[in-house]
């Protein structure tokens, strides 16, 4: 019998992220599924036999208890998808630690998560989710909540989602000694439940125009099942990948100076 390998997925409690946890649960692996909507992440974990966690990554103390809970679980982490996220409105809140929700749902929650996680992870491979939208971000390393830009969504959004591919290169700078492999993946343009805190990106994936401009989730999730599957190839470190092939970025995305300010920055609005 082969060694059991051990999955955790975050964002696993619709879209993406389910379809993600059906495709890679066996006899053979120790599955690990988070998400913010009890009922929901309930559901996948008994159709998938996972265990489950609640978290919303809009509270940097749940991600913190989340880790806790992880790491209590698990001797080794095989492969971690980073897939917790979506878009929201910039100008309508921010989260209860006082950043924009865009930065933190997508880039700092999962940043802290991961380092909390760094000692199970020896040997694994890292996904983060991220988008196409990169090309239209910009990261400002004075300005990461975006208090002295304009806060327009797309650009937020489009920001965040630079800032995974960033993140994916500063593990690959730092942690390639331990034998991890990290890489950022767009998995299209998903027909789920992306968006459902937008008004204007959200109109594409819940009206009938989604039919014409998105693929199924299913078609989502493969690139995520693919990478989870094949482990940590260090042949992909690093990469940006638009589904199987190398994706167009953001100019800033390759930036040295970019890749170790933000993760300095995020460690320390993490607490690290």
């Amino acid at each position: 019998m082969a060694d059991t390998k051990t999955i955790v997925i975050t964002g696993a409690s619709d879209g993406i992220g389910a379809v993600a946890a059906r495709e890679l649960a066996g006899p053979e692996v120790t599955l690990i599924i988070t998400g913010r909507s009890p009922d929901k992440l309930n559901a996948v974990a008994e159709e998938t036999g996972a265990t489950a966690f609640v978290a919303d990554f809009a509270r940097l103390d749940d991600v913190r208890a989340l880790a806790e809970q992880i790491n209590g679980a698990v001797d080794h982490i095989d492969v971690l998808l980073n897939n917790a996220g979506g878009t929201f409105e910039p100008n309508r809140l921010r989260t209860v630690d006082g950043h924009e929700p865009n930065f933190q749902i997508n880039h700092l929650s999962p940043f802290l998560l991961t380092n909390l996680l760094k000692d199970k992870l020896s040997g694994a491979l890292i996904v983060n989710t991220s988008s196409v939208g990169n090309l239209v971000g910009k990261v400002d390393l004075d300005d990461l909540d975006f208090e002295k830009r304009r806060a327009f969504q797309t650009r937020c959004y489009g920001t965040a989602k630079l800032e995974n591919i960033l993140f994916t290169r500063g593990i690959a700078r730092r942690w390639a000694d331990d034998g991890i492999v990290s890489v950022a993946v767009h998995p299209g343009p998903v027909a789920s439940s992306f968006g459902r805190d937008s008004f204007f990106i959200g109109l594409l994936y819940r009206t009938p125009l989604k039919k014409y401009g998105t693929i199924t989730v299913e078609k989502g999730a493969a690139p995520l099942v693919e990478l989870a599957r094949k482990g940590a190839d260090p042949k992909l470190n690093g990469q940006y990948l638009e589904r199987f092939k190398k994706g167009h970025e953001n100019k800033q995305a390759s930036d040295p100076t970019l890749i170790d300010g933000l993760w300095t920055r995020s460690a320390e609005l993490t607490g690290l």
